[in-house]
């Protein structure tokens, strides 16, 4: 009975560690959160139609003068249905149809790109309607604000605030917005609203909708639904009069990005069925745009939320990114020219060889443009500006008002849009004071003083300036004379300035920041690395029966180890180095390579591992350049220097011809070590099982190539029934593991295969669905990286022949887990992922499903994820340990291989914390970069969530790989 306890107690001294490190690291992971991704305090306040009264721009001598374009309503909600609210209404009905991921390029002309693209000039009916002579219609380049999520850019087209990171997070569950909004002030304001397609405005709006016609927007495989939904409501609802706003936000180019890239066939489809909505959405306003019409005063903007990168991915801030755009068009026939002073276009030519002019807007302007235009308050919180070319296109209901002015009709027009549009600016400049003056008020930390005292004496001026000489220059209706022009250009100069200063001082300091918290966050994860010393060496001394004392050979292994980690946690600090991440691991990982290279012809030993490991890498390489990253150099080089297309078929079969010759090397490298290895019945089972599915995952590509004109029925079983078999095959063969690891105690002690069989069998259960959801070049990166881990625990004899088993643990095992770690960094990047939120893969969340369920497509994207990085290297880690006990196993004890499992784990959970703890110093020291948002913060999303994972996958490869065991003498 004592000798069972000593035995649980031996296990549980080994394994207790890695859960208290572990919580040591969720802990410092809380606090630093919590300091670092505070969101900005959202204000629960909301602007009223009385508000306005308050301000510097209310004339109470004018409330009855309905004609006067400086009149303003303070009260009054019921009158003409808020005609005069904060702005005269310059539209009565506003359409707003939403291309997810329109890409600025898919809408301006391509002569103004370098390069003619195949998915350019897809839209031509919106560039024919803007390039019309007189047409009120503009193309415009959108300019968003990272992170370019979906939900980040409603949230920030419709509030006019910068956006908040923390939000990302619940992109995949919008919470409904609770501060003040473009949609609540129309629904206050008596505006009926209508909404068509993707359901995250019905989460982020419950009880807003007059109509709503929302379809799941998760399945990005599915490319159809949520637009032929849009399809079906939206003509009908032009022709229906019971609405005063409608959106109709369509999904398809965004799905066939992320599923199909940029360059495809899906996408330029996608694009020309767009163009014939647009056609068919403008025939059928222009219908009823006649005189009295249902959509006479009628604006329609065509917009995307954010653009995409070329492999269909957007989340990040590259300039493909952020630049989406916006085409608006009135139905007002009055021609009307701005000031040149306020239209900053670049001009070119359409498809048809027709002059066109494209202007710039921030997304930040869209809502407080919207709110003006159909004389509603401005959302509380919006920071933007109204923009002067969007406002233009509501002119026509100013000009067909008002004394015309004989022989200066052009000058006169000029006049009777900028005095509504500066008294729109008052307004604007008002409410954002005021916005500021109460956010400072509230918040926890506020702007500093110094900048408050800047943007207040700016707009200080700005007011002087309006009561003492634009007032008066308003006054005279009947006048277009040169100094009243100069007065109100000079006062909308003075409101741009100011608004403009504070969007760049909220750009540069919104976010509230908690350095006490993030401080104590930090300190404890350093603290953790201390902890992480102190349990290495308690194994080495604890143990020191069953280990030897240290080399000097093997010590320089050690130190080139800390060196490596040492320098490339330290490049973190550095955001060009964290672009290149994946190729600096690589860079440290060849070196170790070469380091050893000099060692093996040193020694005349294993010239050919080494070798084959440098040509590994190098492998790695190319899969990274190959186009599975971001900074990936794609196939277009290859392409030109053979001479054949990218898209030519002959890539197409070259990549399936590959990847299946990968599976069957994988599957005849299982099969031939079952059958030269004495493993359990259960193990044998188990990798015979992943022999089947790795068959299932040949059949799955086959049956879903569009290469073969098989019938639907039998693409349908490959693209859904096949994966979800080979789901169900993972999990039996994970639960037969653990259910032979707790019921079967007794093992041969000295067995050589034993933790190798264990091992290979947990590796093979895991593979198979990571080999699925990575698609094909899942078999590719798998071989290499079967061959590459071979080669690092084979070259673990250099060490062994020149130590006889001498060195300890510390020393002999630092430079393969070195080498173990950055092989997993990598791995991350190889197989198509990047640190960033449009680095995810979301189509493998729907491999082999159709519908969206968060819990399962989380951890099927989960899998995908980090399997190759994580689950893999992790649980492969004993493989090391198993080559040095099968080399020595008269030597060491059983007691000796868990010690040795156990400080391995330890070594590469130090090695990982090193760099997560130097990357969280590095946000903390770049927390006002101007990259924080872009670049360091989903670094560290990505890394803490590494960590945690490193962490627990740790504890569960100790509970599963570290048997109960004796002390020495009771084993003798």
């Amino acid at each position: 009975m004592a000798r069972k306890t000593r035995s649980k107690a031996t296990k549980l001294q080994l394994v207790w560690p890695f859960f208290f490190i572990l919580f040591i690291h969720c802990l410092a992971i809380f606090l630093f959160t919590r300091g670092f991704l505070l969101t900005r305090t959202e204000l629960p306040h909301f602007s009223n139609c009385s508000d306005v009264s308050h301000s510097p721009c209310f004339d109470s001598s004018s409330i009855d003068s309905s004609t006067s374009p400086s009149s303003f309503s303070s009260s009054a909600p019921a009158q003409e249905s808020n005609a005069t609210c904060w702005t005269k209404p310059a539209v009565d009905r506003l359409v707003i149809i939403v291309f997810d991921a329109l890409r600025f390029d898919f809408v301006a002309p391509s002569s103004f790109f370098p390069e003619k693209k195949p998915w350019m000039d897809k839209l031509k009916a919106i560039q024919k309607l803007a390039a019309e002579a007189g047409s009120s219609a503009r193309i415009f380049k959108a300019i968003a604000d990272p992170p370019t999520t979906s939900l980040q850019r409603l949230k920030g087209l419709t509030t006019g605030g910068l956006p908040t990171f923390i939000d990302v997070g619940n992109s995949f569950g919008a919470p409904a917005i609770v501060e003040d909004n473009f949609i609540h002030q129309l629904v206050e304001n008596g505006k009926r609203v209508v909404m068509m397609g993707d359901d995250t405005w019905l989460q982020l709006f419950p009880h807003h909708f007059e109509k709503s016609f929302p379809y799941p927007s998760f399945n990005v495989k599915d490319l159809d639904t949520v637009d032929n939904g849009c399809i079906e409501h939206l003509i009908p609802s032009l022709h229906d009069g019971n609405w005063d706003v409608l959106i109709a936000h369509f999904l398809g180019v965004d799905h066939a990005g992320h599923i199909f890239g940029v360059n495809t066939m899906p996408m330029i489809q996608k694009l020309e069925q767009y163009n014939s909505i647009v056609e068919e959405v403008v025939e059928a306003l222009t219908s009823q745009s006649e005189p009295g019409g249902l959509h006479e005063n009628t604006l329609l903007v065509v917009m995307g939320d954010h653009g995409q990168t070329l492999n269909g991915d957007h989340g990040g801030g590259s300039p493909e990114e952020v630049e989406t755009s916006i085409f608006a068009m009135s139905f007002k026939n009055a021609t009307f020219s701005l000031p040149p002073e306020l239209d900053s276009v670049s001009c070119g030519l359409n498809a048809d060889a027709k002059p066109l002019c494209v202007g710039t807007v921030e997304q930040l302007d869209f809502a407080v443009t919207m709110s003006a235009m159909l004389g509603v308050p401005f959302p509380f919180g919006s920071i933007g500006r109204v923009n002067p070319q969007l406002y233009s296109l509501g002119a026509g209901d100013f000009l067909s008002q008002g004394i015309q002015v004989e022989g200066h009709e052009n000058d006169s027009n000029i006049m009777r849009w900028m005095q509504p549009y500066v008294n729109a600016l008052c307004v604007n400049a008002w409410q954002v004071k005021r916005y500021i003056d109460v956010y400072s008020a509230s918040s926890v930390i506020g702007f500093p003083s110094e900048d408050l005292l800047h943007v207040a004496e700016m707009y200080s001026v700005a007011q002087e300036n309006w009561m003492h000489v634009v007032k008066g220059s308003l006054s005279h209706m009947n006048e277009s004379c040169p100094s009243s022009f100069s007065a109100i250009k000079k006062q909308i100069d003075m409101y741009a300035q100011f608004l403009d200063s504070v969007i760049g001082l909220a750009r540069s300091k919104w976010t509230e920041f908690n350095l006490k918290l993030m401080v104590v966050g930090l300190s404890i994860i350093f603290l953790s690395l201390l902890v992480q010393v102190v349990a290495i060496k308690r194994v080495d001394t604890f143990y020191e029966s069953s280990l030897s004392t240290r080399c000097p050979q093997a010590s320089v292994g050690l130190v080139f180890s800390m060196f490596a980690v040492i320098i490339r946690a330290s490049s973190f600090l550095s955001n060009s180095f964290i672009l290149e991440e994946g190729k600096v691991a690589l860079f440290f990982l060849g070196t170790s390579v070469i380091f050893e290279l000099r060692n093996s012809f040193k020694k005349a030993n294993m010239l050919l591992e080494t070798a084959s490991l440098l040509l590994l890498v190098t492998a790695l390489r190319f899969i990274m350049e190959s186009g599975l990253s971001k900074q990936a150099t794609n196939l277009s080089s290859i392409s030109s220097i053979l001479g054949i297309a990218r898209d030519h078929p002959f890539w197409i079969y070259l990549s399936s011809i590959v990847s299946m010759l990968a599976l069957f090397s994988l599957a005849y490298l299982l099969l031939k070590y079952i059958r030269s290895n004495s493993c359990q019945r259960v193990q044998k089972y188990v990798i015979s099982g992943s022999i089947l599915c790795y068959a299932l995952i040949a059949s799955h590509w086959i049956l879903d190539s569009e290469l073969l004109n098989l019938s639907v029925t039998l693409q349908y079983i490959g693209r859904s029934h096949i994966p979800r078999v080979i789901y169900a095959v993972g999990i039996v063969q994970l639960v037969v593991l653990v259910i032979n690891q707790l019921l079967i105690r007794k093992r041969t002690l000295y067995h050589q295969n034993d933790l190798a069989s264990r091992t290979i069998a947990m590796l093979s259960a895991w593979s198979s669905a990571i080999i699925l959801l990575s698609g094909k070049q899942g078999s590719v990166v798998a071989l290499t990286t079967v061959g590459a881990a071979y080669c690092i625990f084979r070259l673990e004899n250099l060490w062994q022949a020149a130590t006889d088993g001498t060195s300890s643990n510390i020393s002999f095992y630092s430079l393969p887990t070195t080498q173990w770690s950055l092989l997993a960094v990598v791995l991350f990047f190889c197989s198509g992922h990047w640190c960033a939120f449009d680095g995810l893969r979301y189509g493998a969340a729907f491999v082999g499903f159709d519908e969206f369920k968060l819990v399962r497509q989380a951890i099927l994207l989960a899998i995908d994820t980090f399997g190759f990085s994580h689950l893999l290297p992790i649980f492969g880690l004993p493989l090391l340990v198993s080559q040095r006990h099968s080399i020595n196993q008269k030597k060491e004890t059983k007691l000796s291989l868990s010690a040795q499992l156990s400080q391995i784990y330890l070594i590469y959970g130090f090695i990982v914390t090193s760099s997560v703890a130097c990357m969280v110093l590095c946000v903390t020291i770049q927390r006002r970069h101007l990259m924080v948002w872009g670049l360091f913060a989903p670094k560290y999303v990505f890394d803490v969530v590494g960590l945690i994972l490193t962490d627990f996958l740790i504890c569960l490869g100790a509970l599963y790989y570290i048997d109960p065991v004796e002390d020495d003498s009771k084993q003798n």
